[in-house]
């Protein structure tokens, strides 16, 4: 296993998901932020089924970088209980792995 991490977060339009990308690479706490296209969610919320467009982010960052990104993705995320998931990283190729790491120090 390797420091690296995958975080995966959901926001409700591509503008939302932009601006929250760009904030979180430009601030080291993320190497690099993907942007998915439209999907639609399916979920539970307050006692009803709730049904909606989404955008999944897919966050690549070092393990020691996750409580503040999510405490700035906290800050910034327009929902009142923002997705927050973190994945380890077994193993990658050694220089994308080592560029993340550069990039979020």
């Amino acid at each position: 296993m390797t420091d690296l991490v995958l975080v995966l977060s959901t926001v409700s339009d591509e503008e939302s998901g932009e601006r929250l990308a760009c904030a979180l690479v430009e601030e080291r706490l993320a190497a690099c932020v993907s942007l998915s296209g439209p999907m639609t969610s399916i979920y539970h919320w307050k006692g009803t089924v709730e049904r909606a467009s989404e955008r999944q982010l897919v966050i690549k960052t070092t393990r020691d970088r996750v409580r503040a990104l999510e405490s700035r993705l906290r800050a910034l995320h327009s929902y009142e209980v923002p997705e927050f998931i973190v994945l380890p990283v077994e193993d990658g190729s050694t220089q994308y792995l080592d560029w993340v790491r550069q990039e979020t120090v």
